[in-house]
């Protein structure tokens, strides 16, 4: 019996060590990113067409990680509506690295067109590139107190950047959670 106990508890150890050191130095997601925390909500256009646009950010995954979900109607058609889930992440810089944020997107358009991207902090913000086979997107983001500036423009194969999305947003009381 007293070697059962043993066991049990040099198991417990293992497991503790294990589920600790997972935990230790992870990147949490950057704080150019955790400024997105909260509710927005604004205008925009995407590709060409007026939107009204509503922005949730939040600390996931014992904050680990940050998701943002967004959804979006075009102002002049109220069944044209779009959703996004992106998700964000810190990542583990390598020396001589700009890479510091991993992201996910994943949108109302299904699985077909989701992307993972990398990125970089900068003041005020961030930007992050996602891939795509036809183009990447580039997301800019600018979040200044308040107020928020997201830009995404397209870069396809040997062509200018083209602008695809532009958003200004500003925060507002977060709806009661259903």
């Amino acid at each position: 019996m007293h070697q059962l106990w043993i066991a049990i508890g040099a198991s417990l150890a293992l497991a503790t060590g294990t589920a600790q050191a997972g935990e230790t130095g992870d990147p949490a997601a950057p704080p150019s990113v955790t400024a997105l925390s909260g509710c927005w909500a604004g205008t925009g256009e995407v590709m060409g067409k007026p939107v009204k646009t509503m922005l949730e950010g939040r600390s996931i995954l014992l904050g680990a990680m940050f998701s943002v979900d967004t959804e979006s109607t075009a102002k002049d058609d109220t069944a044209d509506r779009y959703a996004a889930h992106l998700v964000f992440g810190g990542t583990m810089v390598l020396p001589g690295s700009r890479d510091d944020i991993t992201g996910y997107w994943a949108d109302s358009f299904g699985g077909a067109m989701t992307s993972t991207g990398t990125g970089t902090s900068k003041v005020g913000g961030f930007d992050i590139t996602y891939a795509y086979a036809d183009a990447q997107f580039v997301n800019h983001w600018e979040v200044q107190a308040d107020h928020i500036h997201w830009r995404i423009v397209a870069l396809e194969a040997r062509k200018a950047e083209q602008p695809f999305a532009d958003y200004t947003l500003t925060r507002v009381k977060c709806p009661p959670a259903k």
